[in-house]
């Protein structure tokens, strides 16, 4: 999708989410396939998150600037901010030590079914409800998840503790989405998102902790420098998701952009480096992309009133 394209839509007094959502799945997608060269070439997973983190800052500052320097200070806001950032942040930090005791290929279709908690909560307490066409989407979209995040490799055996490490994880990244569409109830977007920024700076050390300084580590272009515009793809779609779901209804936001962005990236990692999925990601591409269609497609439905 072309860059204009999403400016239009998500300009759009109709549909503002769609938008948004699109351009989330769109950076990420692109995101998710040029990652992995971080690691490739000679740059930790846990500087790799000291990166993202840093490169959170410039579309904090530019929002808070379009709005004037107007940053909410109250104790719901920073509450709210800080729970969103540091559920996202932790999830991310447990996940580089899931992975080195617990097979890839479990672990990443386990935490896959984030949606599944922030659709489960904000059905129940937001009282989000959607059509037929939503529904099938919804449910397409969380049978694909995991089959588009199967990946066969090598790991270290480590017991049950990678299996509960990975629910945990699949629990702060789905009270993630949900927290970020309550927020937007009564903080502005600007806010959370930079609330969000802090907390991801704050466990900053803990990746640097984290890091086995007895390796080589690449500092040269295709090292930090490199990290860094691949993971403001990261940012920038974490900013869109804000406001995404600002706009937008938890139970459809969640399930679309979960599943429109690895069918991006699947798809580019065909067209560039020429990997060809097996024959059950195959079939998690079509699912999720007819699933991406129907969530699309589905009529927006006014809210319920509001309970007494």
């Amino acid at each position: 999708m072309s860059v204009p394209a999403v400016a239009l839509t998500a300009t759009s007094p109709r549909r503002p989410w769609l938008g948004f959502a699109l351009a989330t799945v769109a950076l990420w997608g692109v995101w998710g396939a040029l990652s992995p060269l971080s690691a490739e070439h000679g740059f930790p997973d846990t500087l790799v998150y000291g990166v993202w983190a840093l490169t959170m800052i410039p579309p904090a500052l530019y929002i808070l600037w379009r709005r004037g320097w107007q940053l909410e200070r109250s104790p719901r806001a920073i509450a709210y901010g800080m729970t969103i950032g540091l559920l996202g942040a932790g999830g991310q930090m447990l996940l580089f030590h899931t992975l080195t005791i617990g097979p890839a290929y479990f672990v990443f279709p386990i935490i896959s079914l984030s949606p599944v908690v922030t659709i489960a909560l904000s059905f129940l307490f937001l009282r989000e409800r959607t059509g037929w066409m939503g529904t099938a989407g919804i449910v397409l979209a969380l049978v694909a998840l995991p089959m588009l995040d199967l990946s066969f490799g090598r790991s270290a055996d480590g017991g049950l503790g990678w299996f509960l490490q990975s629910l945990l994880i699949m629990l702060a990244w789905g009270l993630q989405a949900y927290f970020m569409r309550l927020a937007n109830d009564t903080v502005r977007a600007e806010s959370i998102f930079f609330y969000m920024t802090v907390g991801a700076l704050l466990l900053v050390p803990v990746a640097l902790a984290m890091t086995d300084w007895s390796q080589p580590v690449n500092m040269g272009l295709d090292g930090p420098w490199m990290t860094a515009g691949i993971q403001v793809l990261n940012a920038i779609g974490a900013l869109t998701l804000v406001y995404a779901f600002r706009h937008g209804k938890a139970i459809v936001v969640a399930p679309l952009t979960n599943a429109g962005a690895p069918l991006v990236t699947a798809v580019l990692s065909l067209i560039f480096a020429s990997v060809v999925p097996g024959p059950l990601k195959m079939v998690g591409l079509v699912l999720a992309l007819i699933a991406s269609l129907l969530l699309v497609l589905e009529p927006e439905r006014d809210p319920p009133a509001p309970l007494p």
